[in-house]
């Protein structure tokens, strides 16, 4: 399972680099973490101390503009706000699908982090649940 994910998250990124199987497997299991699957896509999130983080959402090149990203982020929600009052994320600041798609679901940006990946910054977003 974990190279079959993998292989979606190397699909899915350059920038920031893809995680290898054993990097997903590894905050996949972490204290407070899940995995929320659909389709050809998957997230790996964290919620702990009142706190949830959007680890990770990779959606196949092939299987976009199709809604998986969506129900992922909206299960994600739904998930981190059983142990959890507020979301995070990063993104990395020139991927403008992804910012839309988490701004539709009410993630506003509240920080920027400078170069956060090599030559490009990371928005720092956040969701009340």
């Amino acid at each position: 399972m974990w190279n079959d994910l993998a292989a979606v998250h190397a699909a899915s990124f350059i920038n920031p680099p893809p995680w290898s199987a054993k990097d997903l497997q590894s905050a996949a299991e972490g204290a407070g973490s899940f995995l929320l699957r659909d389709g050809a896509g998957f997230l790996i999130g964290r919620a702990i101390a009142g706190e949830a983080e959007l680890l990770t959402l990779a959606t196949h090149p092939d299987a976009r503009r199709q809604g998986t990203g969506s129900r992922l982020v909206a299960a994600f929600l739904i998930r981190a706000a059983q142990d959890a009052d507020i979301a995070f994320l990063e993104v990395a600041a020139d991927n403008m699908p992804a910012i839309r798609l988490y701004s539709t679901h009410g993630f506003a940006q509240v920080a920027r982090r400078p170069r956060y990946y090599g030559a490009t910054d990371a928005l720092v977003m956040r969701c009340p649940l």
